[in-house]
């Protein structure tokens, strides 16, 4: 039971402690459905978009933009996220994890549906951008949530694989937009519409799930609101305990007092990120923008290379995106457990170096010519099986190194930023080097991105922190705290 000091500011708590030694049960996987879900509409919308490039690039689909425009309006899309994820993290910490994430997928919902009418490019870039600015803003809600009420012991897989299940999204997309996308089924200007529609209504179905979910006690306790939180909990212990066919709970191993609060300034922000711990800051903007280049440039135009470089037909494009999605989605699952029992240290760099070792080799078959459809298209899911656990620790990475206060925030920013430098950048450029029809640009582009990824994992083997199996107040001290105490 938590101990509240009165009526006062001060609050000591054993809610976190409770927290970390739940069992896993099947109230934890309902609660990661109804959030993880998100990355999954991330998937979908990104391959669509991918898979409908070249489609919508032909006169007959209606809309008639360019290559370059293609790369334009994903780069765009990448803008809204950004932008989306800094309006929205900061008013994630001021009003709840569970309010935001529930208005920012409304807002992607109704985007995303707007999307399927758009009659020019003016109209296609505006959708994108609030299809990004929605998404985005789900990252700093829903990281911060599930790091929150995951046990310490398993945050590491768990994280990874929820931010893995992106790759179900994408699998998801280029298999619904392989009939769609066929003129003989439907009309050219129609099928690559229908594709958007069904993102709007998957995100529905989400709503509905998400409603379930409860506000994360660790952000209840810190404002304010404890006997809100302590019944959260309780709920969350007995539903536990009844699935796991216990009478009783271990004991939790510490307590916490807080100084309670109502919100977090952008001054306390920023000195936590500059002056309190500029390491880890370095760690998170280099995780961030290597895999953001890496991801949104070759993802966004995999469709375009294959349609110019290989002979593959628009329709027939997005089904190399589904081993390709599979290799992304399995990275993560199969390696995730690692970096639970291994240390994050060793796999965080090592996924990063890897990948990026493979994508060089990538590289030069692809300037050489040795490459097919299929040789490429494999040797992607070789990079990316790496690359994708890489990624998802990313995310993981900064929800943990700083305070529980600027969580979402601190999310926001390192997504924004990161993506900014690698994310909006690797779309439009990689869009002139398809269009340049030259494999050596290609190779180019891929060889950058490779770099990026290198050099981020070499600065978390340097100075990253190893932080497997640590509660969230071990390894960054709330901004409130007062004490804690060991039992």
């Amino acid at each position: 039971m938590s101990a509240v000091s009165g009526r006062s500011m001060s609050v000591t708590t054993d809610i976190p402690a409770r927290l970390d030694r739940l069992p896993w049960q099947r109230w934890h996987w309902l609660i990661l459905i109804g959030l993880g879900s998100v990355w999954i509409l991330d998937g979908l919308e990104v391959t669509i978009v991918g898979a409908v490039g070249s489609r919508i690039t032909e006169e007959a689909s209606g809309l008639g933009i360019t290559e370059g425009q293609v790369g334009l309006a994903a780069s765009i899309y990448v803008v809204g996220a950004c932008l989306g994820a800094l309006y929205f993290g900061h008013l994630t910490e001021r009003y709840g994890r569970r309010k935001i994430f529930l208005v920012t997928l409304g807002v992607y919902l109704v985007a995303t549906v707007l999307t399927a009418f758009s009659g020019n490019a003016l109209w296609f870039y505006a959708c994108r951008f609030f299809t990004g600015f929605g998404i985005g803003g789900e990252y700093a809600a829903i990281n911060s949530a599930i790091d929150e009420m995951v046990p310490a012991r398993l945050r590491g897989r768990i994280a990874l694989i929820v931010n893995g299940s992106y790759w179900l999204g994408a699998a998801a997309g280029a298999a619904m937009a392989y009939p769609l996308l066929k003129p003989e089924v439907l009309p050219e200007f129609l099928g690559w519409r229908l594709l958007f529609a069904v993102g709007g209504v998957l995100g529905l179905i989400i709503l509905v799930v998400r409603r379930i979910v409860p506000e994360s006690p660790r952000w209840l306790i810190i404002h304010g609101r404890e006997e809100e939180a302590e019944r959260v909990v309780r709920g969350i212990e007995e539903e536990v305990e009844r699935e796991a066919n216990r009478s009783e709970l271990p004991e939790p191993q510490s307590t916490l007092e807080l100084e309670q609060r109502t919100r977090t300034t952008f001054r306390e922000l920023a000195r936590t990120i500059v002056a309190t711990y500029p390491r880890r800051t370095i760690v998170g903007l280099a995780l961030f923008a290597g895999q953001a280049f890496l991801y949104n440039a070759i993802f966004f135009t995999q469709a375009l290379v294959l349609t110019n470089f290989f002979g593959v037909s628009s329709g027939v494009a997005p089904l190399y995106l589904i081993p390709l999605a599979i290799g992304n989605f399995l990275g993560p699952v199969l390696l995730g457990p690692l970096f639970d029992t291994l240390g994050r240290k060793p796999m965080i760099a090592g996924t990063y170096i890897g990948s990026g070792l493979l994508l060089v080799g990538t590289g030069v078959l692809f300037q050489a010519g040795v490459l097919t459809a299929l040789t490429v298209t494999l040797c992607w899911c070789v990079v990316f099986f790496f690359a994708s656990a890489g990624a998802s620790s990313a995310y993981l990475t900064v929800s943990e190194i700083f305070p529980m206060e600027t969580r979402p925030q601190a999310i926001a920013l390192f997504y924004s930023v990161g993506t900014a430098l690698g994310g909006i950048l690797g779309p439009g450029l990689f869009g002139q080097l398809v269009a340049s029809g030259e494999p050596s640009q290609i190779a180019f582009g891929y060889f950058l991105g490779a770099a990026l990824m290198i050099t981020a994992g070499v600065i978390h083997w340097i100075i990253g922190l190893e932080v497997a199996r640590s509660s969230l107040e071990n390894i960054a001290d709330p901004l409130s705290k007062k004490a804690i105490t060991s039992s």
